[in-house]
């Protein structure tokens, strides 16, 4: 368990349903580490959107209790979002006025000053186009844009809920790269949620994953990649796959699966060596010795489908 005061968000059974016989959220706890970039992931409908709306305190939860940096979101509401800032899906943008007149305008909405408007504009890479009409800019420049009024009030934490929707692999990697200097430069502690782990992979350190409104997998990345590797096999043919099992079963190997191959589940790093060795000195010949490995893809997608099970 991490200690309260090391966490950014933190929620106890949270739970919300639009009607009693239809959960959206169900007995939710986040841990959400300070400084941590949190992947929360899910497939469509899983539930991330309407969490990111309970601690946005845009809904209300029907039960359970939402932290942020360690005080209650019901008693100091107002202090909790002047130091948080969210983009929800595709950002609200006045698409007939320039780049820098919307955060202006977004500034004065807020009661916020327009000393650090050029500031983000710059953080997100948007100096230099700052007096285009925003109906001119890409896809990408436009989901910059709306990070860049999500930061203006400088906030520690920043909630995104699938920002690089709709995005070419160039815009999600600006995207990406973005927000790891939001996060290593400016310590801002980062909450990303999406339905691909492909698409967070390379950006998160710690992952929950959800699915029907249930906490499925929460930790680190690490964690999870650790999962994935437990999942390893090693797929073997010999000269005489009858025989070989006979042999691998006779030393309590771990065979996990008869087919074209035999598959041993993998325990350690030399097990591929010492299976071999087990069958040349039994007279057979190997065809094939193998790792194979679970990618994390793999391992969220059996994630999810075990909860469906």
């Amino acid at each position: 368990m991490i200690d309260e005061n090391e966490l950014a968000i933190e929620t106890s059974d949270l739970s919300f349903s639009f009607s009693k016989d239809r959960p959206v959220v169900s007995g939710l706890n986040l841990q959400i580490p300070k400084g941590s970039i949190y992947g929360f992931l899910g497939p469509n409908g899983a539930g991330k959107t309407t969490t990111i709306r309970l601690l946005l305190d845009l809904l209300p939860a029907n039960s359970g209790v939402i932290k942020v940096f360690g005080k209650f979101l019901r008693d100091q509401r107002s202090h909790i979002l002047a130091r948080t800032g969210a983009l929800i899906e595709t950002p609200s943008l006045y698409e007939h006025l320039t780049g820098l007149d919307n955060l202006k305008i977004t500034a004065k909405l807020r009661s916020i000053g327009h000393d650090g408007v050029w500031e983000v504009l710059e953080m997100v890479g948007l100096g230099t186009e700052a007096a285009k009409y925003v109906k001119n800019y890409s896809l990408g420049m436009k989901q910059r844009l709306g990070l860049a009024t999500a930061l203006l009030s400088r906030p520690d934490l920043l909630i995104l809920d699938e920002p690089t929707n709709g995005l070419d692999p160039n815009g999600i990697i600006e995207i990406r790269e973005l927000l790891r200097e939001l996060n290593v430069k400016h310590h801002v502690t980062i909450l990303v949620s999406s339905h691909l782990l492909s698409e967070v992979e390379r950006l998160v350190s710690h992952v929950g994953i959800i699915g029907q409104g249930k906490m499925l997998f929460q930790g680190p990345l690490k964690a999870l990649q650790q999962i994935s590797r437990d999942k390893a096999i090693i797929e073997i043919d010999t000269d005489d796959n009858s025989r070989a099992l006979e042999i691998l079963l006779g030393d309590h190997q771990p065979v996990v699966k008869v087919a074209q191959f035999l598959e041993v589940q993998y325990v350690e790093g030399d097990r591929v060596a010492q299976l071999i060795t087990l069958l040349t000195a039994a007279g057979l010949r190997i065809n094939r010795a193998q790792l194979v490995e679970s990618s994390l893809e793999e391992t969220f997608l059996s994630i999810i489908k075990d909860d469906h099970l």
